[in-house]
């Protein structure tokens, strides 16, 4: 475990194993908890680094201005790694696919679990329901609704009622998010963003899509772009899953991961 400096703030990092470098980055809300599994698996062959963004885990809040795909470039620049696997979940992807377009020669390789993109807008009627509810919430000052809003989006998905989510993972997520805010850190920043909606043609390096098939339609459209437009990108659908697939599928997920990292 470790933290890095970044002038404004720090990283909060944590690594292990040896070989080629994976690196992994949690989905918005989340912490570097989410892949104990994966960090665990893949440390047997690879080198693996797992880090908190700026606004959760261990890390410091964001300041005014900043990046998260600058503050990628300043962990890898400080852990001396070269071209890793980036690993991404949602807010995770999103990063990684800003910091594809600014650092094309710095990446090994795309896994995109459950992507956002940057300057992507949410239409599904779903996800705008409930991210309404999640406003009224925060500005009412309910705390367990606005948690709840969180889970119903990004957890449980369109499909499925909370009864219906593996229990344990719901559980996960849940604490995770009420961690971040008992260390004070808001609501996800997104901070200063490249637009990768539009440069997905640029995207070069060799991609892997992977979504649960009980996600929105919001998170099909960006991997169906992706699909589309970055040269070297495939898309692949896990059954069971939403938006969590690493967490809910975790068998699918790191045997894809597998076969990617061979």
């Amino acid at each position: 475990m470790g933290e890095i400096e970044l002038g404004d703030g720090t990283l909060s990092y944590e690594e292990r194993g040896r070989g080629e470098p994976v690196v992994f980055l949690h989905a918005g809300g989340m912490t570097r908890a989410m892949w104990d599994g994966q960090f665990t698996r893949f440390a047997r062959d690879h080198r693996v680094i797992r880090y908190d963004g700026r606004g959760a885990g261990d890390s410091s809040n964001p300041p005014g201005e900043f990046s998260h795909h600058e503050d990628l470039k300043k962990l890898l620049d400080a852990l001396d790694v070269d071209r890793p696997v980036l690993v991404g979940c949602s807010f995770g992807s999103r990063v990684f696919l800003d910091f594809a377009v600014a650092y094309p020669d710095r990446v090994g390789g795309l896994v995109l679990g459950s992507p956002g993109i940057s300057g992507m807008e949410f239409r599904d009627p779903y996800v705008l329901g409930l991210l309404a509810k999640a406003g009224e919430a925060a500005r009412s000052g309910d705390g367990p609704a606005l948690l709840e809003c969180v889970l119903r989006l990004w957890v449980d998905g369109p499909h499925r009622t909370p009864g219906e989510v593996d229990p344990a993972v719901r559980k996960l997520c849940r604490d995770m998010l009420v961690e971040n805010a008992a260390k004070g850190h808001p609501a996800p920043v997104l901070g200063t963003e490249l637009g990768a909606i539009d440069r997905v043609a640029e995207i070069g390096v060799r991609t892997l899509v992977v979504t649960g098939d009980l996600d929105s339609t919001d998170i099909f459209a960006v991997a169906d772009l992706l699909d589309r437009e970055a040269p070297h990108a495939r898309w692949t659908k896990v059954p069971g899953a939403a938006h969590m697939v690493n967490l809910e599928q975790p068998a699918r997920f790191d045997e894809l991961l597998e076969e990617f990292l061979g």
